[in-house]
């Protein structure tokens, strides 16, 4: 950069960061400057696809021991209201963009990006060829990364990075978890978000929720359609849970590899079968593990507002939320029963093989009887949910939630209810129906 071109940037919205360097450890380099906080920092690299929404995601605990990197190019623009924060404080290692937006421009805004990134400590860098990044770890998968504003040179990081801890085996869930338990109710929803969102409705179910890491939006997700919410540890014993006499217990989002969760997949294995049980993202792998399936790491992930899923139960397509590193291989969760899976006898790799013959098919499994594969990514035929057919359980991959993305899943909040009432139809729902009860259209906004 000349000397003229420094001179107009110190005098623009836009100042001019110090020198910033992303190394990976298969060699990649990636240069930009600083836009958040100074310092160095380890973890995963990811990227998400989310045209909007970045503060939910830089608050995602499940984000914990990586570094994002966001695809849509400037970030930022409109501000940062805390009320929509998914937990108190960021959990994720380091945040790479295109272009950081110093100047935002929203009625709800209550500080710049930059500053709540700077607030809470986060590495953040911009000017990077975010294009050149994404394509480069979608050819080569995720890896560890080092993002540093204190050291610039390339061997030096290269030399750190692949001396660093891998996010493979370590229980990220527990550093994110709560300590102790803490009830949610109607109080807790966030006030800017009423004049948007129908009324809630009036507390009806005692659910006991796993917080493995969970969004803050999830949980008032529950609190909407009526549960009276009581979040504990991640490892809270079964017997301990199932002593508060629960109408269904949730087993919440969380980052990292579940094979590394046992503290709360075995206690899951307890809970199957004496109460209903919903189960998102991390909690659907734990269910999965409790029934003794095996978890593969995806090559990159899942993560971004806008990976489509089918329904094979309705044959609905729903555009999803998704943030993870890790799947169920359903195959591994037992044989087919071919009376229930239109006469196959034979697992498929890829389930869009389901997907094309229009058909929810069905395992024995030896812990839990009967279960059924019923949503499948339509990008890469990987299981995104499962039902368990005789016990009350049912489980997604996927964020209902739509913090951020889309609401085509927010049913899945009402089919836990009609779980809890007992109903067998409790998947089959009118997604376009349920999504818009959840709106207020033609009221006025509250400032």
């Amino acid at each position: 950069m000349s000397e003229i071109t420094k001179k107009l940037l110190e005098n623009t919205s836009k100042p001019l960061g110090a020198p910033a360097l992303l190394v990976l450890e298969d060699g990649a380099v990636f240069s930009g400057t600083s836009c958040a906080a100074q310092g160095e920092v380890f973890g995963e690299i990811c990227f998400n696809t989310s045209l909007e929404g970045y503060l939910e995601v830089i608050t995602d605990p499940s984000y914990a021991g990586q570094i994002i990197t966001m695809t849509y190019p400037q970030i930022g623009n409109y501000g940062v209201n805390r009320e929509d924060c998914q937990s108190e404080k960021p959990a994720l290692r380091g945040l790479v963009v295109r272009d950081m937006c110093q100047v935002p421009s929203n009625w709800r805004c209550e500080l710049t990006l930059p500053d709540f990134l700077r607030e809470n400590n986060v590495v953040a860098i911009e000017g990077v060829d975010t294009r050149a990044l994404v394509r480069h770890v979608r050819d080569n998968g995720a890896q560890r990364a080092v993002l540093s504003t204190l050291d610039t040179d390339a061997e030096s990081l290269l030399a750190k990075v692949r001396a660093s801890e891998s996010i493979v085996g370590v229980n990220l869930a527990e550093t994110v978890s709560r300590s102790e338990k803490a009830t949610f109710g109607l109080d807790d929803l966030p006030k800017t978000q009423a004049f948007a969102l129908s009324a809630p409705a009036s507390a009806k179910y005692k659910v006991v929720a796993y917080d493995c890491g969970a969004k803050l939006s999830i949980f008032q997700n529950l609190v909407r359609v009526g549960c009276e919410l009581t979040a504990v540890p991640w490892d809270t014993p079964a017997e301990d849970v199932l002593a508060m006499n629960p109408d269904g217990v949730f087993l919440s989002n969380g980052p990292g590899d579940p094979d590394a969760v046992s503290g709360t997949y075995t206690q899951v294995e307890k809970l199957l079968g004496k109460v209903p049980v919903f189960g998102i993202c991390l909690g659907h792998q734990m269910m999965s593990k409790a029934a003794g399936a095996q978890i593969e790491k995806l090559k990159f992930g899942h993560r971004g507002g806008n990976h489509p899923v089918m329904n094979l139960r309705t044959h609905r397509v729903e555009i999803t939320a998704q943030n993870h590193g890790f799947g169920l291989l359903f195959p591994t969760l037992g044989e087919l029963i071919p009376e229930e899976s239109a006469g196959e006898t034979e697992h498929r790799d890829d389930l869009r093989f389901w997907v094309e013959k229009r058909v929810a098919p069905v395992v024995r499994n030896e812990k839990f009887g009967r279960i059924q594969l019923t949503h499948v990514n339509l990008n890469d035929g990987t299981a995104e949910g499962i039902a368990f057919l005789d016990i009350p359980a049912f489980s997604v991959q996927y964020h209902p939630e739509a913090s951020p993305g889309p609401t085509d899943a927010h049913y899945l909040f009402t089919a836990f209810s009609r779980l809890m009432d007992g109903r067998e139809d409790y998947l089959d729902i009118d997604i376009a129906a349920d999504r818009l009860a959840g709106w207020k259209f033609g009221g006025e906004v509250n400032a």
